[in-house]
Parts: C-alpha cells; structure tokens; sequence
C-alpha cells in the first residue's frame, strides 16, 4: 500500500507535459521521477525497511528530492524531510526523534542507525513527519497523514484552480509545509513545477520574467523583490503568500508592481494542514485580514476566561478541521494540550471583523508586557510600515529590568531613502499610544529571518542588541511615567 498521496503524485506525473525543474536548469521529467521513485522503493525495500517506518529525505529543493519522497512513499515508510545542510545539533535533534534508520540522498541510501526504529500506532496511514520549532523553539514532529493531505490538496485545487499550462515556482524549501503542498499540488495539477534551490532577487527575477505564472513565497521573500522595484512578470497571474502576516503596506506594493496577478493570502499551521484561512485582498480592497476560513474548516475564538469572544473581542483563534495532524511524533501529552475539545489550539490572537473576515492581532507568546500594558508587535509593525519611506518592520519584547519588557524594532527602508530613529519614532508617536512607541530601533538591510525564510521576531534582539552604542541603534528611555 502507497498512500492516497503517491497515488495522486502518480496520476499527476503521468500526464503529458509533466516535469519538475529547477531554477538553475531542466530537471526530470515526469516519467523520470517515476522511475526514480521505483529505484528508491526498491532500495528500502531491499535494506529491509518496515511498512511505516520513517525515512529521512535530504532536501535541496531538487528534482530528485521529490522522486525520492514518491519513493518513500511506494515503500510503504513515512518521509521525514531534512534539509542538506541543516546543522548537525537539528540534523541530530531530529534523527534522536524519529530514530529513523535510513537516510535516502536522490538516489543513494546511507544507513544512520543501526537498529530499527519501533513500531509507533499512530504512524498507520503517515505520509509526513514535518520538523516544526512553532514559537517554542524546540523541533515537534507534526505526523501527517496520507488521507487528510490528499483531501486538503482536493480542497486546495477547486480554491487555487492551477492548470496544466502553469508554471509554478517555488523557492520554498521542501522541509515546510507551504512548499510542499504547493508542490504536491502543482504536480497534481499536471504543471510544470519550478525548484529554487536557494532564494536569491536575482534567480526569482529571471524565473519570473521568463515563464512563471505563479509564484508560491513567504511576505519576507516579496519584500525582497519589491526592492529596487519589483522584477517584470510578464506571465505572472498569482501569488501565492502566507506563513507570516501579510502587512497592507506590502500588499499594497506586490499588487502596485503585479497589477495582472491574484494575490491569495493562506492562513494556517503544519498542524492543521496548512490553509485554513483565505484572503484575497483585492476583494475587500484591503489586506490585515485573513480573511474566512476555507472548506471544512471551521474556527472560535476563545477569551483567555474560557468564553467565547464576541464579534470585535479579542481571544485565541482555535481551528477544528479534519485535514489536521495525526498527532505529535511521541508526544500524547503535547497533542492533548494542543486541542481544546476538538479545536486545534493556534496560539494566535484574533478578532471577528464586522465583515465577517477574522483579523489577527499577534501570538499570544509573542505578546509584549511593557510597564503593565499588553501590546500586539503586530499592530506597531503595521504602523510603523504606514511611514512613507519604510519597507517592512519586525518587532519583538526584550526583557528590560525597569519596563519588564522593551519593545525592539528591526527596519528596512525604501531603496535611496533616509530616516533616523529618532525621526521614526517622533512620526510613531503620532500614530500610536504613548507606550506603543519602540524604544529600540535599529535600520538594517533584511528583516531578521528563520530557516523557512519566514521573518523571525525571535531574533530581533539579535540585531538590536549587538551594538553598543546607543545613538546608532536608536536607543530611547522613556520616562519613568512609561
């Protein structure tokens, strides 16, 4: 038994016309990843692989890589991706989880441990076991299975309609969830699907004015190429975004410079599935939202007292939807804390609009305690992104021994364009309350980001903190009436 997913994989690269490049050049054909994937099976099955044992995947974003995951998956194993060069500390966090024996490199199989890893009941009818740190900061194995993928790509397919004349392109990495359902979906599509190994302004930019129709990136990625002015596109008819807010600011840049191209935002987790939530911001003529849920899915939100928020309060955003995880790998105590009933618990905080979309207000642990107020880094970054000549922000609390915690900011101005701290936060004041105003800015480059290429607020402090001298990093200490 395959899987509902290689079956779907099957069936899409059976289709004329049906290959997976890569940025840097051709890749493999449909009928070659095909046979790749028969060569793989037989590798596990000839080292002795047991039916749902987990398989590592190395990931590069290559052609293969996706041969090799099929192949996993004729084998009857669960595929766990890891990419290439993850540094060894994750490499070994994730290889003391999964206990997994073999390790499967486009077509070479290495064997990393020497004893078979056990037999786990909820592993029957796995397709994926994704690495996730989430806000915590320590990788969960998020189990996925065959069934509910499969019906969350049908669902993704009648949203997203991709057609067999579409290319799709996709610098997401393999190791995450928006790049591999893209991927799954282009191939059952017929598309032809497009790998960037690593992303870079300059190799999206020639993709781009070449063949893409649709482009699958995280917001950090569209900041990127907005820079300087965003790349031609002539093909280009969608975007495909989600993974991090979507700031109006940037929504606002992306369909400025891709007037001919759909913007669809995607809400949701790895271990919900991906794609709860749908926002196209052209519908409402407005971004800040993510939007209404997509089908099968529904949601509450949950005041901190247990009771539901009514329209317009704020409480955390719990999603029930049968797309969702089989669990965490080995860990009952954490799947069951991460429901509330039957309601994936999502730890963001959220409001139900008048207009019946819901709005995010942030994490509810990435929530700033500064001087006894509460406040969301996602309200100050939207703020700060309204001033004229600023490109994207990111915020985050600092411990601070006075304020218990400092707001910090991290931000990207326009190309050309010049702008002291002190002169942000004089115009930030006129925008925000008082103690909303950061009292740390320093301007860089890029916003800080993960693995994923995901902005990280985790990180702020980062950049924030490495220098020393206080002017250049904009340091402000506020009165003690805060």
């Amino acid at each position: 038994m395959t899987g509902a997913l290689a079956a779907i994989m099957l069936e899409g690269l059976a289709r004329p016309g049906s290959r997976v490049d890569e940025a840097s050049g051709p890749g493999l054909s449909g009928h070659e990843l095909d046979t790749q994937a028969d060569l793989v099976a037989g590798l596990l099955l000839g080292a002795g692989v047991r039916p749902q044992e987990p398989v590592h995947v190395a990931i590069g974003n290559r052609a293969s890589d996706l041969g090799a995951l099929l192949g996993v998956w004729r084998a009857g194993a669960v595929t766990v991706p890891v990419h290439r060069s993850a540094a060894p500390l994750t490499r070994a966090t994730v290889e003391r989880a999964t206990r997994a024996r073999f390790l499967i490199d486009g077509l070479a199989l290495d064997t990393i441990a020497g004893e078979p890893p056990p037999e786990r009941p909820l592993l029957d009818g796995a397709a994926l076991v994704v690495f996730t740190s989430g806000s915590t900061g320590t990788p969960k194995g998020v189990v996925l299975g065959h069934a509910a993928l499969a019906r969350k790509l049908s669902v993704l397919d009648g949203l997203l309609a991709f057609r067999p004349d579409d290319v799709v392109v996709v610098p997401l990495q393999l190791t995450f969830i928006f790049g591999i359902w893209t991927s799954l979906l282009a191939i059952r599509s017929g598309a032809t699907l497009v790998l960037v190994e690593k992303f870079t302004r300059a190799t999206l930019a020639g993709v781009l004015a070449e063949k893409a129709t649709v482009l699958a990136a995280v917001p950090t990625m569209l900041r990127v190429l907005m820079t300087d002015g965003a790349p031609a596109a002539p093909r280009l008819r969608a975007v495909l975004t989600g993974g991090e807010a979507l700031s109006p600011s940037l929504a606002r840049a992306v369909g400025g410079s891709w007037p001919e191209a759909e913007i669809v935002d995607l809400y949701g987790s790895t271990e919900t599935g991906s794609c709860d939530f749908c926002h196209r911001p052209r519908d409402t003529g407005d971004a800040g939202s993510i939007g209404v849920p997509t089908e099968g899915v529904s949601f509450r939100i949950v005041r901190d007292d247990g009771i539901l928020a009514p329209p317009g309060a704020v409480g955390e955003l719990r999603i029930r939807t049968a797309c969702g995880m089989l669990g965490y790998l080995d860990n009952a105590e954490l799947t069951r804390t991460a429901f509330e009933a039957d309601h994936f618990r999502t730890g963001d905080l959220a409001r139900l609009r008048p207009d019946g979309q819901v709005e995010l207000v942030g994490r509810s642990k990435e929530i700033i305690s500064r001087g006894g107020n509460k406040i969301s880094p996602l309200e100050i970054e939207n703020a700060l992104c309204a001033h004229p000549d600023v490109a994207a922000a990111l915020c985050a609390g600092v411990p601070d021994e006075r304020l218990g915690e400092a707001i910090h900011a991290v931000v990207v101005l326009k190309p050309g364009l010049a702008l002291t701290a002190d002169e942000l936060r004089r115009w930030a004041s006129v925008n925000l309350e008082r103690y909303k105003v950061p009292d740390v800015i320093v301007f860089s480059d890029v916003l800080p980001s993960g693995a994923t290429g995901k902005a990280s607020r985790a990180m702020v402090s980062t950049l924030t903190l490495a220098g020393t001298d206080g002017s250049s990093a904009g340091i402000h200490r506020p009165p003690s009436g805060l």
